[in-house]
């Protein structure tokens, strides 16, 4: 007597599964994407419109995450601990190449705690004075540095950003003692440089790009082996004097470990898709970058490439954090 019954709510089960909504496709809510600087600094210059394409792309809202600190470090360590469900993203860059090479103590892995994505911008570095500083090029610069040791500053976006290690790396290629004065991420830095709190800073064209134009500060001179199409009056270092002084911002974006290859594969497809966008492809041509076309494991070997190069910079330097 009993059967019939079993049966039944055999049926009834199978019924309300078979009308059970389907698995929702990723991604079915915001996405947020953790900048480890504070509003106005290179990273942000990319992260934004970058958010906003992909925004249009999936349907759903790209929210941009401020976390500054530490250069970059802070907002990592976030990154590295949010839950991966597809649903948090994060935008560092050659500073992270270069932090576990400076940092005793990280609590992420770069190469560890990340499911590289995509690299996203490559623009040069760029040496930028305000324009009181006395000096119209890198000779110059070079000249009065020389006969002013350890009085001329150059600001940074934190101790142990590509600025900080840009610097060092120049000072010792030159001969010249500066110092360093940490921001919390490049837009600080600029302000301090606009406002000649700073007298000079290596900085990712990206951030400096505006202000060049608008003439609040003095470029001298690009850090890549050929000038930038988007200031093709600035000489390279090469020419300005400096031969081997050669060095390139990027920014990357990664997933934290753990995240479903779905969410992953999906997210790479529409990145790659947004960077050859007509929007894209004009802001970062603004921006004196080029398209990059490097995406997972390509971009991590391109990432361990980068960590071991930054490791004998930062060796030969002698600069050390805690």
């Amino acid at each position: 007597m009993r059967q019939p019954t079993i049966g039944v709510a055999a049926l009834a089960l199978a019924a309300v599964l078979s009308s059970a909504p389907a698995a929702a496709e990723w991604p079915e809510r915001p996405i947020t994407i953790v900048v480890p600087f504070p509003a106005g600094g290179g990273t942000d210059t990319f992260a934004r419109p970058l958010a906003q394409q992909l925004g249009s792309q999936l349907g759903q809202s790209v929210v941009i995450d401020n976390k500054g600190g530490a250069g970059g470090t802070v907002g990592a360590s976030f990154a590295a601990k949010a839950q991966p469900d597809g649903y948090t993203f994060f935008m560092g860059g050659a500073h992270h190449a270069l932090a576990p090479s400076l940092y005793k103590s990280l609590k992420y892995d770069i190469q560890k705690d990340f499911v590289p994505v995509a690299l996203l911008a490559q623009p040069p570095q760029v040496i930028v004075v305000n324009p009181k500083l006395p000096v119209k090029d890198v000779k110059g610069l070079i000249e009065y540095a020389k006969a002013r040791p350890g009085q001329i500053n150059f600001g940074t976006a934190g101790k142990g950003s590509t600025h900080h290690l840009a610097g060092e790396l120049f000072a010792m290629q030159t001969g010249i003692k500066l110092v360093d004065v940490p921001y919390q991420g490049a837009g600080p830095m600029l302000s301090a440089l606009i406002g000649s709190q700073v007298d000079l800073a290596f900085d990712g064209l990206g951030s400096s790009a505006t202000h060049i134009r608008g003439g609040s500060i003095r470029p001298l001179a690009v850090a890549s082996p050929q000038r930038s199409p988007s200031f093709p009056d600035v000489p390279t270092a090469a020419e300005a004097g400096v031969p081997n002084y050669e060095v390139s911002t990027w920014y990357a974006l990664w997933a934290p470990a753990g995240t479903p290859k779905e969410a992953v594969d999906k997210m790479t497809a529409h990145v790659t898709r947004a960077l050859q966008s007509a929007k894209i492809k004009e802001i970062w041509a603004s921006n004196g970058s080029a398209i990059p076309d490097m995406t997972g494991p390509a971009f991590g070997t391109f990432l361990n490439s980068e960590v071991a190069r930054w490791a004998k910079v930062v060796k030969d330097s002698g600069v050390t954090l805690e």
